[in-house]
């Protein structure tokens, strides 16, 4: 005879509760495993996740960085290798040591970034034979420049600088209550703001801020003072002063791409491919080519293929997808992101909130290290994930996981610990095994303290996901990243709509579940 049997023929205030739940909560568990099952099945490669045989060229998450990664791309393509491109990868650390662990094969980089931060703990002759050889100890190569020269600067409206009469960096030493925002890289960076403020006797205070939003704030008058890059097109945009260096404090950084040793026997003709670009790049032609993509809104895989094609007498084709395709690419990246990383959580969160809400000793450390875990902003945590499991998918399905347990874990905890005490002396009275008891009634009573744990923690990681574009994993992040960059609302919507209907579905799907497990008296009003 089942325990609810038992329960039936033994009148208690149990009966009412546990009666309806018996068929429902039965086949719960095979079902529970089967959809994780058939999520990790889906978990097919994704764009940042090719086969060995595929070459990859990262990108960082900018435009010009964009566009290049692009040319690298069509020139690998052009010489028959099969070759993707992951961009908007992130900063300058991110894509090294992405390059040196083997996750991608090429990448746009700068002299002046290599030396003053990659590198900052060597002391390199200013040659290029001289830092080609260190590069070679770290299984790097690199390629001679491209042909322009891409420092940073420091720039102002050309109005505003005229009205307190600023030409010089310097000049900033008289005016102490300008607003300087600077790109967060800008913000660290050995040849950057803490550095440049020594050099200069500055007075003033800087906030970090996006790049690509920093030019918007200058625009509008939030930002006095913000960092450029020499090429940027955004300076003849918005007629901007690009203050002198008369200390020289900003190094050459002469684009070039660096690329791994091993290409060399690998697969040469990538190496040689890359090599097309030497030279061929003025800074005024890379200025222009900037300008196509941020002001003129094309895509930089069409505005790289089509300097290639001119330049160098190549046939490239930009990756060209209409909307529906993207969103159907988008969505199936962010469903496996989420889909795997929440069923995990489900699967370790309940038992992790059990064990929590039975054993005094274990319970607090739980609580304690999950609720530490969530402090961790998303972005870090996605960021730490990086180095034990490269990019893609896996990082950041894990970092997903971690950072979804929380609410699962407490509201479980919760769940068991708000049991009404007569109605557990009930249950003991019948003489049910501790095993029993949690799961023909403590686990029934507090499934909705549960299943509105696992609401939260949906909503938590499907806008979490939206992060690991960042890593190369995909999904809803990738138009809003290049949405952001280009100041393109629409690329942002194109994001950030399906999420917010991926929402309300996972929303609706999970109140179903619930109307399907616990009877009218216990669900949610």
């Amino acid at each position: 005879m089942s325990v609810f049997a038992i329960l039936d023929s033994r009148p208690s205030p149990l009966t009412s509760y546990l009666s309806p739940l018996a068929p429902r909560l039965s086949p719960l568990t095979p079902r529970l495993s089967v959809l994780v099952l058939l999520a990790a099945l889906l978990a097919t490669p994704a764009p940042a996740q090719e086969m060995d045989s595929t070459l990859t060229v990262g990108s960082k998450k900018f435009t010009e960085n964009v566009i290049l990664g692009w040319m690298g791309t069509h020139l690998l393509r052009a010489e028959g290798l099969s070759a993707t491109h992951r961009e908007e990868l992130g900063g300058s650390r991110f894509l090294w040591e992405a390059l040196v662990r083997g996750d991608i094969d090429a990448y746009p980089e700068y002299t002046g970034t290599l030396r003053q931060e990659i590198l900052a703990d060597r002391s390199i002759p200013p040659s290029l034979d001289s830092l080609r050889a260190v590069l070679a100890e770290y299984g790097v190569g690199v390629t001679a420049p491209l042909g322009f020269n891409n420092t940073y600067a420091l720039g102002m409206r050309a109005d505003h600088a005229d009205s307190l009469g600023i030409e010089t960096i310097g000049d900033l030493r008289a005016h102490p209550n300008l607003q300087l925002g600077f790109s967060n890289e800008f913000m660290d960076r050995g040849d950057g703001w803490p550095s440049l403020r020594r050099a200069y006797s500055l007075p003033q205070s800087a906030q970090g801020v996006d790049h690509d939003l920093a030019y918007r704030g200058l625009a509008n008058g939030q930002l006095d003072v913000i960092d450029l890059y020499s090429t940027d097109a955004e300076i003849e945009r918005y007629d901007l002063r690009i203050l002198a260096d008369t200390k020289e404090h900003f190094p050459a950084y002469e684009a070039l791409f660096l690329y791994r040793r091993d290409l060399r026997t690998r697969a040469p003709a990538a190496v040689a491919g890359l090599k097309r670009l030497e030279g061929q790049i003025p800074a005024n032609t890379m200025q222009r080519l900037n300008a196509r993509s941020k002001v003129d809104q094309e895509d930089e895989g069409q505005v790289a293929a089509d300097f290639v094609n001119q330049t160098l007498g190549l046939a490239a084709a930009a990756d060209t997808d209409t909307r529906l395709q993207r969103l159907r690419r988008y969505t199936a990246d962010h469903l496996v992101l989420v889909g795997l990383s929440l069923g995990l959580a489900i699967l370790c969160g309940i038992p992790l909130g059990i064990v929590a809400a039975k054993r005094r000793i274990l319970g607090p450390g739980i609580l304690l290290v999950v609720g530490v875990i969530y402090t961790i902003p998303a972005l870090a945590l996605l960021a730490m994930m990086v180095p034990p499991l490269g990019l893609g998918r896996v990082p950041a399905v894990a970092a997903l996981f971690l950072y979804s347990l929380l609410p699962i874990v407490w509201t479980t905890y919760t769940g068991l610990k708000d049991l009404s005490p007569p109605l557990m002396e009930s249950a003991e009275a019948l003489g049910l095994s501790t095993g029993a008891r949690l799961w023909r009634v403590e686990l029934p009573l507090a499934a909705r303290s549960i299943i509105a744990g696992v609401k939260i923690a949906a909503v938590i990681n499907i806008g979490a996901a939206t992060l690991g574009a960042l890593i190369g994993a995909g999904g809803y992040g990738q138009p809003i990243l290049t949405g952001i960059r280009r100041a393109n609302l629409g690329l942002i919507l194109e994001g950030t709509v399906p999420a917010g209907v991926l929402t309300i579905i996972a929303l609706g799907l999970f109140e179903l579940l619930e109307r399907g497990l616990l009877p009218r008296s216990m669900r949610s009003t």
